[in-house]
């Protein structure tokens, strides 16, 4: 999977991510929303709330409830899945929201519920990375207090090498899978998993490599922000003008 030239199988170098475009504000009926290519990897992100939960016996007198709901669509992979919730999905669901919790000021919105909904729309690696920075940015859209954005990457290894943004095939056939979740301005890590073997150096080269390309994209994810609202900004000078 790695070529002679050092060249992976998408024509990447080890050490870089795949190409990327994020869009924020993508559904009008949701309160924040946001869409992100990685790769051949697409994922929509919907938020609702802070908004009343029900039933009323599960709220909480302190703080809200972030629930989070993962699900890959039935035509998202090559073999069609069924649209039923997996046990993946189920743990993935449970994982994202573990990630996003720490970010976000859940305690100024006590007895409410924040509902996170992740669809994605194709499958090609990195899934849980991709919903977890598309979740974040629609959490910023929906204008919830966040302490910092969270953006999630993965790094492994292929074929001996040290990689970065692994995708489907490498995620599959590599050594090690190692996703991370951060928050580059707090520098906190709220998510780490691993698949795989790694020694102690190559865990702490890995890591690293994943933490770069966290940083990576939370750049990508602050300009997918700037974006919407120069957009709003100048459609509102255009309507005054006019």
């Amino acid at each position: 999977m790695i070529d002679e030239k050092g060249l992976r199988t998408d024509g990447r170098r080890p050490n870089e991510l795949r190409p990327i475009k994020m869009e924020v504000g993508v559904l009008s009926n949701a309160d924040g929303s946001a869409y992100i290519e990685q790769g051949k990897s697409k994922v929509l992100a919907a938020v609702y709330g802070p908004r009343e939960l029900h039933p009323r016996h599960l709220a909480l007198p302190d703080r809200a409830i972030l629930r989070c709901r993962y699900h890959m669509a039935p035509f998202s992979v090559e073999e069609r899945k069924s649209p039923a919730p997996s046990r993946r999905e189920i743990e993935l669901s449970k994982v994202i929201r573990e990630a996003l919790e720490p970010a976000i000021f859940l305690e100024k919105f006590p007895r409410t519920s924040i509902d996170i909904f992740i669809e994605v729309l194709q499958a090609d690696g990195g899934t849980r990375c991709a919903g977890t920075t598309a979740a974040a940015l629609a959490l910023a859209d929906a204008g919830i207090p966040m302490r910092d954005l969270v953006a999630a990457c993965a790094a492994g290894k292929v074929d001996g090498v040290l990689v970065l943004d692994l995708n489907d095939i490498e995620d599959k056939e590599g050594e090690a899978d190692m996703p991370v979740s951060y928050m580059p301005n707090l520098g906190l890590i709220s998510l780490l998993q691993m698949d795989g073997s790694l020694t102690f150096e190559e865990f702490k080269q890995v890591l690293n490599l994943a933490l770069e390309g966290c940083k990576q994209i939370y750049k990508l994810q602050k300009e997918a922000l700037k974006a919407k609202y120069v957009a709003i900004k100048e459609e509102v000078e255009t309507c005054l003008q006019s």
